[in-house]
């Protein structure tokens, strides 16, 4: 075999990708058990699925909620395992976060240093030769390496398209799932089929990767493991023992990572949301915040069943006020403010003609679905009441008892939301009383919910009866921003 060269900046990040790829896949296998259900259309609509990765049948003779969908797996297979999305988006973000990072520095040094002629096609004649290097494989043979070069025509292909093509791939259907993006750049969303098939997509992407490592490791036991395992390790192949065990043992501290990360979010979630939220909050405001919504679906697109998320207020007074049309229900918008005001649902539509907006509601869980949403915009209100110097933030208080919805969480309660005053002024911010040109109805959140179309949709919060107008929110439940971020170890800025 020729000699390899393997700088050992090669090496290094070799298994720092081995590292990130691993927890991204256990992170993302935790996400998708939220919802797992693969569409290739926006509105997700039930039974049109063409892939399930659960047994569950939804009731056809009550109301369910997207939250009864969700499987539990087991920590054998994802991260952490057993119900916790929270957990799964943090390691899921700082695992993104380190791989690109990693790819970045990667690329630079491979064109830099001349290394990409390893991998790089630079001949056409190269793709016939591929072919008959497959057909050689498949007789149990070997195939002749390329001159000068240490590997045949097939891996150099295998390789350059996994490198060049299956990495950016994954990194831009994820990006396309960004509600963010999705809502300042549809276009871009468009180019995969939409937000549903970017996200079918992204999990093809990864059985691309679950199906190149066995392929990868074959071919190396095929043309020598001790050697090609010795050279990824020291550079050369002087030590082969000395190299399978430092091999074993960067393995073990891989697994050793994995184990820590999935006990230390089962016991401590709430340090691991503080300490990786740290560094991928800021990332997350930096690329993402500045984008506004400027959505507009044609109507034909609206879905025809919009999901439901969240059970409706269960309490007499909300069933008296729903019965007699919401007349009595009153919004109460106070705090830090020079004059707090108290708003009737009649009150609210005379405030302005109503701003009508078709988008794509982006669930946490990952399902979506198109609306037309119509309301008063939420910065014409704030600015009825005027906030006083030093306030920076709003926090939704509602009439739904989120017990219902995570009987198992602590702090079952009312539900809260807190969001940052400065999204008030984007343009496709509104207090939503309709939907699809009639009012909004009790399962999607009447009288009123939030319409925040950069966000995911947990943060609109629905059945709202008061907007407290605050400076921190250390002091307002858990100190998170909102009942799931406090409960179920949430992220507060949900862009993506």
């Amino acid at each position: 075999m020729q000699q390899l060269d393997y700088p050992a900046w090669l090496r290094v990040e070799h298994w720092l990708n081995v590292l990130f790829l691993t927890l991204l896949v256990r992170s993302g296998i935790e996400i998708i058990a939220t919802h797992p259900k693969l569409y290739w259309r926006n509105d997700s609509r039930p039974g049109t699925e063409w892939a399930r990765f659960t047994r569950k049948t939804m009731p056809k003779d009550r109301l369910y909620d997207t939250l009864d969908e969700e499987e539990s797996y087991s920590s054998l297979v994802s991260l952490p395992g057993h119900k916790k999305l929270g957990m799964g988006r943090h390691w899921h973000f700082i695992s993104v976060i380190g791989w690109i990072l990693t790819g970045a520095v990667y690329y630079v040094l491979l064109f830099a240093t001349g290394q990409w002629r390893r991998y790089i096609p630079q001949d056409w004649s190269l793709f016939p030769t591929a072919w008959d290097d497959l057909l050689t494989y498949l007789s149990f043979n070997l195939p002749p390496l390329l001159p000068g070069q240490p590997l045949d025509a097939l891996q150099k292909l295998a390789y350059a398209a996994v490198i060049f093509l299956l990495a950016p791939f994954q990194i831009a259907t994820g990006a396309a799932q960004s509600p963010a993006i999705e809502a300042r750049f549809p276009w871009f969303v468009r180019l995969f089929g939409g937000r549903q098939a970017a996200r079918s997509l992204h999990f093809l992407g990864l059985v691309a990767f679950l199906l190149f490592i066995p392929v990868h490791l074959l071919m190396i036991g095929v043309w020598g493991w001790p050697e090609l395992n010795a050279l990824m390790i020291f550079g050369d192949v002087r030590d082969l023992n000395w190299a399978i065990a430092a091999s074993l043992l960067i393995l073990a501290g891989i697994v050793a990572v994995h184990v820590a990360a999935t006990v230390v979010s089962l016991k401590r979630p709430r340090s691991v949301q503080r300490a990786l939220g740290a560094v991928v909050s800021p990332v997350r405001r930096t690329l993402l915040r500045p984008l506004k919504s400027t959505q507009a679906y044609p109507r034909r697109k609206v879905s025809v069943e919009h999901r439901v998320n969240g059970k409706p207020p269960c309490s007499l007074e909300y069933k008296t006020m729903a019965v007699h049309g919401f007349v009595d229900w009153r919004l109460e918008v106070g705090g830090l403010v020079e004059e707090p005001r108290v708003f009737s649902l009649a009150d609210l539509r005379a405030l302005a003609r109503p701003q009508t907006q078709q988008v794509l509601h982006n669930c946490v869980q990952g399902w979506s679905s198109i609306a037309q949403w119509g309301g008063v915009p939420l910065q014409t209100v704030i600015d009825l009441v005027r906030p006083l110097p030093g306030a920076r933030y709003l926090c939704f208080l509602t009439m739904q008892d989120n017990g219902r919805d995570e009987p198992g969480a602590e702090g079952a309660g009312q539900f809260y939301e807190v969001v940052d005053l400065g999204l008030a002024k984007h343009p496709q911010c509104i207090l939503a009383y309709d939907m699809n040109g009639d009012p909004l109805p009790i399962k999607h959140g009447a009288p009123l919910r939030l319409r925040l179309e950069t966000q995911v949709g947990f943060k609109m919060a629905k059945w709202i009866d008061r907007i407290e107008v605050v400076s921190d929110y250390a002091a307002i439940g858990a100190g998170m921003g909102g009942w799931r971020e406090d409960n179920v170890f949430y992220d507060k800025d949900v862009e993506i």
